[in-house]
């Protein structure tokens, strides 16, 4: 059960980090945008060092600095992908690859569900696609370019997740911290090779760094929960983050709430209590 709480609240942080980082890339360069909210989140890790501890072994060494490779270019990949839109369409096909790989990967790491849990995870994962997925001709259709950069992002996200869980699970937030540093790293070398691209327009500071603090914090709700989890049961709660992107998106950009929407809600909830009973 703490498991699962973990989970959604890293959901929850997911889904607000992911809609303030989208909204933040439509005013500026998405890599302005990382630059923001990567340093930010490295700070925010690196506050709850003296309260989590860390243990900078060679595998928190090593799956962080992996992780940290994978969160860039999800950072980047998601970011672009929700500036292009529209984010109830897309989300969902980034959510569903952020699940499905690291459910996968449980499974085959020996990882057994009960009953219960064999029947909410397939509705887990339909409720993931139901909750955020446009409906009707008043929803406008994704260019092919912002599905294959929802693909990449939900694989991105998806090692960013299975790299975390591979830590050592008494390396305390050291994994994040190495992550987040690598992120970093990463990201001002992308922004310094394509500098001249990167064009005139000043990120939304606030925006980009609160998007950033979120970020951290999911990544630390997740990280807690798959150490007293299944990763296959906390990853598919985590994925069902767009309910979050796609209930912001109304109450600030009108975008509307279809029938098949609520749907995915209600089955959200059914497939969290069975996965409860798990």
């Amino acid at each position: 059960m703490i498991a699962l709480l973990l989970a959604l609240g890293s959901s929850l942080a997911y889904g607000c980090a992911d809609f303030l980082g989208g909204l933040g890339a439509r005013k500026a360069h998405v890599l302005r945008t990382v630059l923001i909210a990567a340093p930010a989140s490295l700070a925010v890790e690196v506050l709850l060092w003296p309260f989590l501890g860390a243990s900078f072994s060679t595998g928190a060494l090593g799956w962080g600095a992996a992780s940290g490779v994978a969160s860039a270019a999800a950072f980047a990949l998601l970011y672009r992908t929700l500036a292009i839109g529209p984010m109830n369409v897309l989300s969902p096909v980034t959510a569903l690859i952020s699940a499905v790989l690291p459910v996968g990967v449980g499974l085959t790491q020996g990882e057994h569900l009960g009953v219960a849990g064999l029947i909410g995870l397939p509705l887990a994962l339909s409720a993931v696609v139901l909750v955020s997925a446009g409906h009707g001709a008043d929803t406008a259709r994704p260019s092919r370019t912002a599905l294959l950069l929802a693909c990449g992002a939900g694989a991105a996200i998806a090692l960013q997740l299975i790299f975390l869980h591979q830590a050592p699970s008494d390396s305390g937030v050291a994994p994040l911290i190495i992550g987040r540093a690598v992120a970093s790293v990463v990201t001002l070398t992308a922004a310094g090779l394509m500098f001249r691209e990167l064009g005139p327009e000043k990120p939304a500071y606030a925006m980009s760094a609160a998007a950033g603090v979120l970020d951290s914090v999911a990544n630390l709700l997740f990280l807690l929960a798959a150490r007293s989890g299944d990763l296959a049961v906390v990853a598919v709660i985590t994925a069902l983050y767009p309910a979050g992107t796609v209930l912001l998106a109304r109450s600030v950009l009108a975008e509307r709430i279809h029938r098949g929407q609520l749907v995915g809600l209600g089955t959200a909830a059914v497939a969290v209590s069975l996965l409860a009973l798990t």
